[in-house]
C-alpha cells in the first residue's frame, strides 16, 4: 500500500501526452487468446490493470513478453487452462472478458465474481445471456472459504463450440458487448448484436479483430454483424489514445488554473466532453491536425445556466454522450466554478459517494441521493487526509489536492495507479508537488526518483 503527499496551489505548465486507452487495451489482451500465433500490441499503458490482464494470460498458458515501452507480444499457442485464477481475476472487472476467448479456444470457462471499482452494482446477467444465446450452458457453484465467506464460481460450457445467433442486449453494457464480440468472432456462422455499446474502445476491439481476420460490419453503431472465423491471423495492433485521460487532464488544468497542452488525443472523441466542460466555464482550443487540445490558464469558470435561468443538469449517458468515467473529474472541477449545477450520475449508485471527502476539504456539495449531487462554487479547498475509493474518484481527489491550500495525504493510491500511468512523475514534470510514500520500504521518496 502507498500514498501521495500533495502540496497544493501550484500552477502547472507545459505539455503532457495521453497514454493508450486502458478500456481498449484490456479487451484486446483478452481477445489475443483467440489466436494461436503471436500477437503484438503497441501503445499499452503501463498500469496495474494492464499488468493484471497480462498476468492472467500467462496463468492460462500464453507466453507473454515483458511490457517495454508500451509494447508486448502474446503467444497463445498453448492454452492449458480454462480456469481463471481467482486471486488475479477478483482484482479486475475486465477479467470476465477471458470467458469468451476461453469458450472459443477450450469450450469451457470457469470464472469467479470479477473485481474492479466499487462504484455500485455491476450485473453479470448480460454476459451470461450472450453466452446462452450462442449455445453455451451455465452452472453456478458456491465455495465456502476458511474465513466462512462464500465464493461464487461460474462454469460456462460449450463443448461443441459456439453458434452464431441474433442477440439483443438487455442493456448497452460495454463489457458485455465486448464479450459478445469476442465470442461471436469464434462462433460458427453469423451473429447480429443489437443495442451494442459503441464507445471508441469497443470500436478499437472491432478493428483489432478485423486484423485477426474476422469480418465485422457496423463498427461504431449499435448494431454489429459478425461473421465467425475458425482461424485467426497474427497481427500488430496499436491501442488508441485514452480520451478519458485527456478529459482528466482538462479538468486538472481548469481546476488549478494551469496552462496545459494535451497531445496524442483525437479531438473527435472529446466533442461531448468539451461541451459539458464548457457548461461549467472551461474553454478548450482543439487542434485536430496535430491531435492536441490546449487548455489556457485564463478560464471564466462560471457555470452557464440553461435557458430561462435554470440550474444546469449535467448527466452521463452511453456513447456518444458524456462518459460516466469523467463524472468524478467534472464534479471536482465544478467546485471551482462560480454558480450552481446538478450532477446526475445515472449508471452507478456508489460513484458519487467520494463527495464526502471533497466536503471535508471545503467543497460546497449537497449529495441529494446516490445518483445526484448539487455543487455550489467556487469553493476554497483545503488539504486533508483522504483515500482513493476507485480509479476515477482517485484521480478526482488528486486534482482536488493539487487545487487545495496546503498539504493533502491521499491513501490507497493503488487505485489511481490502476488507471493512470506514472501520474505523479508526469504531473511533477509540469510543476506539481507530489511525493510518493512506498510502504514496502517505509520511506518517503520524491516522485520520479528510484524507489
Amino acid at each position: 500500500m502507498g500514498c501521495f503527499i500533495v502540496e497544493g496551489k501550484r500552477k502547472l505548465n507545459g505539455s503532457i501526452r495521453v497514454s493508450g486507452n486502458k478500456n481498449e487495451a484490456l479487451p484486446v489482451i483478452a481477445a489475443s487468446l483467440l489466436c494461436s500465433d503471436s500477437i503484438e500490441i503497441c501503445n499499452l499503458p503501463d498500469i496495474g490493470d494492464v499488468r493484471c490482464m497480462l498476468n492472467i494470460s500467462e496463468n492460462l498458458g500464453a507466453v507473454v513478453s515483458p511490457l517495454l515501452n508500451g509494447s508486448v507480444s502474446i503467444d497463445a499457442g498453448k492454452i492449458n487452462s480454462s480456469i481463471l485464477p481467482i486471486e488475479l481475476s477478483s482484482k479486475i472487472r475486465a477479467s470476465i472478458l477471458f470467458a469468451s476467448s476461453l469458450l472459443v479456444r477450450t469450450g469451457k470457462a470457469t470464472i469467479c465474481q470479477p473485481g474492479g471499482d466499487t462504484i455500485g452494482r455491476r450485473r453479470l446477467d448480460s454476459h451470461f445471456l450472450v453466452f446462452k444465446a450462442l449455445g453455451a450452458k451455465l452452472h453456478v457453484e458456491y465455495k465456502k472459504n476458511l474465513d466462512v465467506t462464500q465464493e461464487t464460481i461460474y462454469i460456462i460450457d460449450a463443448p461443441h463450440g459456439l453458434t452464431g445467433a441474433d442477440i439483443y442486449l438487455d442493456e448497452a453494457s460495454v463489457t458485455a458487448t465486448e464479450n459478445a464480440i469476442i465470442a461471436a468472432s469464434g462462433a460458427k456462422g453469423k451473429t447480429v448484436i443489437s443495442n451494442a455499446a459503441s464507445e471508441p474502445h469497443v470500436q478499437g476491439l472491432c478493428n483489432f479483430l478485423g486484423k485477426l481476420g474476422v469480418k465485422i460490419e457496423g463498427t461504431g453503431s449499435n448494431v454489429l454483424t459478425i461473421y465467425g472465423s475458425e482461424t485467426f491471423t497474427r497481427c500488430k495492433h496499436q491501442i488508441g489514445s485514452d480520451y478519458i485521460e485527456a478529459g482528466s487532464f482538462i479538468g486538472l488544468a481548469a481546476a488549478t488554473g494551469s496552462d496545459l497542452l494535451i497531445t496524442g488525443v483525437d479531438p473527435q472523441h472529446l466533442r461531448m466532453i468539451l461541451f459539458q466542460f464548457e457548461r461549467i466555464g472551461v474553454s478548450v482550443e482543439t487542434d485536430s491536425a496535430n491531435k492536441a487540445v490546449h487548455v489556457p490558464d485564463h478560464q471564466s469558470l462560471k457555470i452557464r445556466k440553461d435557458l430561462g435561468g435554470v440550474i444546469p443538469r449535467i448527466e452521463d449517458s452511453p456513447w456518444p454522450g458524456f462518459p460516466t468515467d469523467l463524472m468524478s473529474i467534472l464534479l471536482v472541477t465544478a467546485t471551482q466554478s462560480e454558480g450552481t449545477c446538478l450532477i446526475h450520475e445515472k449508471m452507478f449508485e456508489s460513484r458519487l459517494f467520494f463527495t464526502d471527502k471533497l466536503i471535508t476539504m471545503g467543497a460546497q456539495i449537497v449529495l441529494c441521493d446516490p445518483h445526484r449531487a448539487v455543487i455550489v462554487g467556487p469553493s476554497q479547498l483545503y488539504g486533508s487526509t483522504i483515500s482513493s475509493p476507485d480509479i476515477r474518484a482517485g484521480m478526482a481527489l488528486l486534482i482536488a489536492a493539487c487545487t487545495a491550500q496546503g498539504k493533502s495525504l491521499i491513501n490507497n493510491i493503488e487505485q489511481i495507479d490502476r488507471g493512470y500511468e506514472q501520474i505523479d512523475i508526469r504531473l511533477n514534470r509540469l510543476g506539481a508537488s507530489i511525493k510518493r510514500i512506498n510502504d514496502r520500504r517505509g520511506k518517503i521518496c520524491q516522485s520520479g526518483a528510484n524507489l
